[in-house]
This record gives structure tokens, sequence and C-alpha cells, in this order.
């Protein structure tokens, strides 16, 4: 008796709140991610693979927000590898310049907080790491063919002071996000 109590409490609660989601151009979404990461390190840069996986939802058309894991590369040699990630939550802003809402050629930004750690590998003596917060943004341009779906270039700038040293990682990828 609890449980069908309780079930027909949240299922009314659920049945309320949709409306307040359903503005027009609300959506979900994932987006699929890849591109360079280009990593500075007091004035030396490197370049690697990085790719991203981000999600979230747009509360309308122009404005949402988004959570993401992104690689930002590899790197190694005989006696030692470094690898670097980053996740994170922010604020994502869009502007569509098509007649319908997710439709034509779009602009957006993005920025919020995200963890960059840096893990080093060396042989014979072990794992360091490291990891910090800090702000993050990104900048990028697309088409949406639909509601449904789109692509764009994306740039966003990571920043970290790890290990005493000013890390410093600009990605650039093409993605395709899918919106439900």
């Amino acid at each position: 008796m609890k449980q069908s109590l309780l079930l027909t409490a949240v299922l009314a609660a659920a049945s309320l709140a949709a409306p307040a989601f359903a503005a027009e151009g609300s959506a979900g979404f994932y987006r699929i991610e890849a591109g360079n990461s280009n990593l500075e390190i007091d004035n030396v840069d490197s370049d690697e693979l990085a790719y991203s996986l981000r999600g979230g939802y747009f509360f309308n058309a122009n404005f949402g927000i988004e959570g993401f894991y992104t690689h930002l590369g590899r790197d190694s040699d005989d006696f030692a590898s470094v690898e670097a990630t980053t996740f994170g939550i922010g604020a994502i802003a869009k502007k569509n310049f098509g007649s319908d809402t997710h439709k034509g050629f779009f602009v957006s930004g993005r920025a919020g907080i995200s963890r960059v750690d840096l893990n080093v590998d060396i042989d014979g003596f072990g794992i360091l790491d490291d990891g910090e917060n800090q702000p993050y943004y990104g900048i990028g341009a697309g088409y949406d063919f639909n509601e449904k779906m789109g692509v764009s270039v994306n740039i966003d700038r990571f920043k970290s002071d790890l290990f005493d040293t000013d890390f410093q990682f600009t990605t650039t990828t093409a993605a395709f996000e899918y919106r439900f």
C-alpha cells in the first residue's frame, strides 16, 4: 500500500513538472567530439589526439547545461608516459540563424568548471598524478540538419597548475550532436 501511494505521488509530481521542461527547443543531447589537443607547458607545445563525450539538456533553443569527459592527450617515450584528461560541468549558449529552432547555421559558447588530471608513469619509479579544478571556456560554429542532429567545429580552452607548472590545453574538434 505504501509503495503504490509513493509511486502515485512520484508519477503525479513528474506529470506536473513536465510542462516546465517543455519550452520550445528544449531537448536532451549527446555530443561526440574528436580532433587536436595542443598542450602548452612553459613556452613548449605539443599536439595530441583529443576526444570528448558530452551530454546535457537545452532548457530552450538558446540555453542549456552540459557535463563532459575529455581525453586531452597521451604521449610516451622509452621511459615514461604522460596522459591528461578533464571532466566538468558548464553552461551552453547557442544562437541558430535558421527559421526554425535547432535548424540551420549556428554559433555557440560554453563555460564552466573542469577538473584537469595529469598522470605520469615513469618506468622504475611508479605513477605520479595531480589534478586541479579551474574554469574552462569554448566557442563553436556549426549546422543543425533538423531538431535531432547537427555538426560543429569547437575550440575549448583548459588551464591548470599541475606539479607547480602552468599547463594550458586548447582543443580543436569536430563534433556530431544528437538531441532527444
